[in-house]
């Protein structure tokens, strides 16, 4: 009997400490001068962040997505990570007082401002985010109004969360180039620059969809592959760049080294309307063909990826071979059985090397 009085005791005592300790510990230096956690984001309708120099983003919620500068969608993954980085960055402690002058004088000439608004408009909070500790274990951060920075982490990182509120609209933007479920596609023109025997058209009529392609390629082989185009129009649903290399200073340069493949244009039955220019990407040190060449990529170029120009020509982007390659069927492959050792031989000869596709 007296054990269980004395463990009852204990499990009080217990539970105090946890409260005075460790519940206080989620803000120990009160919201005023070290407040910079949101715990509930559901209600963080839009974020403002800033550099001095004047470049800024502003990510804003919608029903069901975020937009950037109100003008692009917003990636999920970069809103995610931001997000969960208001809901769990804490000051562990103020910056030493050898470290404050440089601390505030960075603050004051290169930290990034971010305003937080709930759904209503109203700003939640306003803190400046500074460099990285030199252990480069935590982040200094400044509440709006507060005198003393903080340093800042999230549990189980370690590094600088400085990165994260970046301004760079091409880390926002949703890298979705098409998304066209096969039930909304009318029509798709591949047209190949340097092999015009492979382009093709393919339209929606009353009896599913047609391929037109060079008569002396399609005219003496088999019938449709049905099953063959039900695949392809499965394809351009949730089609994306790797990313976006708007503003590179060298993408002019890059551009008059390089090389048209192919123009893609598609039209959707409520008449919607994308062109795509798809080049070849010069060979550099991340081509894997550098080493071992690859039958589907001319010699001087990478056999991963590609560019694409679309947007009417607003955008260049970076694109995976593996992404869009699917895109890029030929002709005669409309016409060709799926079982194996029946492809005609004309479509055989249609078959074109790694120097011209």
């Amino acid at each position: 009997m007296k054990n269980l009085l004395y463990l009852l005791i204990l499990a009080i005592l217990g539970t105090g400490v946890y409260f005075l300790i460790f519940k206080e510990k989620s803000n120990p230096f009160g919201a005023k001068e070290a407040g910079f956690t949101i715990k509930d984001t559901s209600q963080v309708g839009k974020i403002f962040i800033a550099l001095h120099s004047g470049e800024h983003v502003t990510v804003e919620r919608k029903s069901g997505y975020w937009m950037v500068n109100n003008e692009y969608k917003a990636l999920p993954s970069t809103v995610r990570m931001v997000l969960y980085t208001l809901q769990s960055q804490i000051a562990v402690c103020p910056s030493t007082k050898a470290a404050y002058n440089n601390v505030v004088k960075e603050l004051s000439t290169d930290g990034i401002k971010v305003e937080v608004y709930d759904l209503k408009g109203e700003k939640m909070s306003t803190f400046y985010v500074g460099g990285s500790t030199t252990s480069n274990d935590g982040t200094y951060m400044l509440m709006d109004g507060a005198s003393q920075p903080y340093i800042v982490q999230t549990p189980g990182f370690v590094g600088d969360l400085r990165p994260r509120y970046t301004v760079a609209k091409k880390d926002w933007r949703d890298r979705t180039v098409f998304d066209i479920p096969a039930e909304k596609l009318k029509s798709v023109s591949v047209s190949y620059v340097t092999n015009p025997i492979n382009s093709f058209v393919l339209e929606r009529t009353n009896n599913g969809y047609d391929v037109k392609g060079d008569p002396s390629v399609t005219k003496n082989l088999d019938t449709l592959n049905r099953g063959r185009i039900q695949r392809y129009i499965t394809f351009f649903s949730n089609v994306n760049c790797e990313g976006y290399v708007n503003g590179y200073e060298d993408v002019d340069s890059t551009f008059k080294m390089t090389k048209k493949r192919a123009d893609l244009d598609i039209e959707t039955v409520d008449n919607q309307k994308y062109h795509v220019g798809i080049f070849w990407m010069p060979l550099n040190k991340r081509s894997k063909n550098r080493i071992m060449a690859n039958e589907d990529a001319p010699d001087d170029y990478d056999a991963d990826r590609m560019y694409a120009v679309y947007n009417e020509n607003k955008d260049t982007a970076m694109i995976q071979m593996l992404m869009f390659e699917k895109l890029l069927r030929r002709a005669y492959e409309f016409y060709t059985p799926d079982e194996a050792g029946k492809t005609p031989e004309r479509a055989k000869n249609a078959l074109i090397n790694k120097n011209g596709h």
